[in-house]
């Protein structure tokens, strides 16, 4: 049986993922490895620790699948995306790469907005805002500040095609990861010109940019030896790990959204024709499916709200959960389940990290509005949970504005294992919420795209249809949906109100 494998290059770690030619995972295998913060606002990583994690990772799960690397049919790769690698001539890495959650370049997107004309034309090659946590800004703030850097720079790669440049010496990347540089004209899938010029980035620098499901390249002698997989084995595109984690859920067709409460939360659509939100508040990126595209809302502080929330009020549950074995996350949603619908007129902003969509602020802050002495922390730790999602529905919202139906809705991420949120979620956008039977998220989709390019599978949805099955549906309570329709206009009045409040306390 020929085995395909998923490789995840993370922000905590590298995943190696294998599948059968079922889709069933045999094994998966992590190897984490340090972020560094040199300065404020600063993240950044050692690609040398993506190599080392992912040869440990994929060696690991060969093992534990009882497997030789003989048996690996083909390998694509997914990973955390913008991160900035620059090489010099002998492909030696000049510095530590710069990464997604960096927040040093204010002042380049500023730069990089003014030189290209302004927010409409930016819009019109690229199909996106330029942010800070994107690739081109990253690349203009080296040459600025780092002149000896820059100047020994003949190539940039993105963190998983780092990692692909070491599996098989190829430097190369694939339109959905491409997206995400500010670099890329994503209604035409190819590098843009205009922007290049603008910007003054030699396009030599650039890697080879295919579909997602293409063959970028084939394991080297030398990686063979590394990873323990077989010489000559096709390395395909892969994606971005938003795309490829979509991939791995199953929105490969129109109406089928995904809502992904990790850390942060994410609203993925999938697109069938190109188009951009008209001001920028929805990111507009090639999808991993050939010739689709996705739009793609992201919030900062989906998850990472109710853990600050039980980092600061949860003493209690956590010692409670380290007892029964239980999870602290349980006992907390069991008390937001006492609370009413509406938390009895308390919102919650999830702005604690500031916002991306539909407010690109880094200033924005959160907030409980309307707290009176009747609320308890069941009222909180709900309020908390109805925040994030009515902030999520704004990305909805955007979503539906362009045009996109949504017919379903696959939540995702650890938020979606409590069943409480899950129907707040679904009152909220007055959507079916449904679970799906992979849990493995962008290492899954990744080796699916290796199965596509590899010859597993004739397209990407085909790989969908064999392996992605709906497991369970929370359909939205009719009487729950009407009060969060009424609370939902109070919600998205408050960022307005409150904005220069909070740049007041920034400043």
């Amino acid at each position: 049986m020929a085995y395909l494998l998923g490789i995840d290059v993370s922000t905590t770690g590298a995943k190696a993922l294998l599948i059968d030619g079922e889709g069933k995972v045999v094994a998966s295998h992590t190897t984490e490895y340090p972020l560094s913060t040199p300065r404020p606002l600063w993240s950044e990583q050692n690609p040398a620790d993506w190599w080392q994690g992912a040869c440990e990772s994929i060696q690991a799960a060969l093992s534990e699948a009882g497997l030789s690397g003989e048996a690996v049919s083909a390998v694509g790769l997914t990973g955390q995306m913008h991160g900035l690698v620059m090489l010099d001539k002998a492909d030696q890495v000049l510095r530590p790469a710069i990464l997604w959650n960096d927040q040093r370049t204010g002042a380049q997107c500023v730069e990089i907005t003014e030189k290209v004309g302004g927010l409409d034309r930016l819009l019109q090659l690229t199909g996106n805002q330029v942010l800070p946590g994107f690739t081109a800004p990253k690349i203009v703030w080296v040459r600025e500040n780092e002149p000896g850097v820059y100047e020994r720079t003949t190539h940039i790669l993105l963190p998983k095609d780092y990692v692909r440049f070491c599996l098989t010496g190829e430097y190369a990347t694939e339109v959905s990861d491409a997206s995400g540089m500010s670099l890329l004209d994503v209604a035409h899938r190819r590098w843009s010109k205009e922007m290049l010029q603008a910007l003054d980035i030699p396009e030599a620098w650039l890697p080879i940019c295919t579909e997602s499901d293409q063959v970028s390249g084939r394991i080297s002698a030398s990686a063979a030896q590394a990873t323990g997989l077989k010489a000559g084995t096709p390395v395909v595109g892969g994606g971005g790990d938003q795309a490829a984690q979509a991939v791995g859920s199953g929105i490969v067709k129109a109406g089928v959204i995904s809502v992904t409460s990790g850390t942060s939360g994410v609203v993925f659509a999938h697109s069938e024709k190109y188009a951009f939100e008209p001001q920028g508040r929805l990111h507009a990126f090639c999808h991993a499916v050939p010739g689709k595209w996705h739009f793609m809302g992201v919030m900062l502080s989906a998850g990472g709200s109710f853990r600050w929330l039980r980092d600061s009020i949860g003493d209690i549950e956590k010692a409670a959960a380290a007892l029964s074995g239980d999870d602290p996350y349980n006992l907390l949603t069991r008390e937001a389940a006492l609370a009413p619908v509406g938390s009895e007129g308390l919102l919650f902003l999830p702005y604690l990290t500031g916002e991306r969509t539909p407010y690109p602020d880094p200033e924005a802050r959160g907030a409980f509005v309307g707290l009176t002495l009747r609320h308890t922390k069941r009222h909180l730790v709900r309020s908390v949970l109805e925040g994030v999602s009515f902030g999520l529905r704004d990305s909805l919202e955007l979503i539906k504005g362009l045009g996109v139906p949504i017919e379903q809705v696959r939540a995702s991420g650890g938020g979606a294992r409590s069943p409480l949120w899950r129907q707040i979620q679904a009152d909220v956008f007055g959507a079916e919420l449904v679970l799906v039977n992979v849990t493995e998220g962008a290492a899954y989709g990744a080796a699916l795209l290796a199965g596509v390019g590899g010859g597993a599978y004739r397209s990407v949805e085909e790989a969908v249809a064999a392996t992605i099955k709906v497991t369970d549906r929370t359909a939205p309570v009719p009487e729950n949906a009407k009060k969060y329709e009424a609370l939902y206009p109070i919600y998205r009045s408050l960022y307005p109100a409150l904005r220069d409040t909070f740049h007041a306390l920034t400043d």
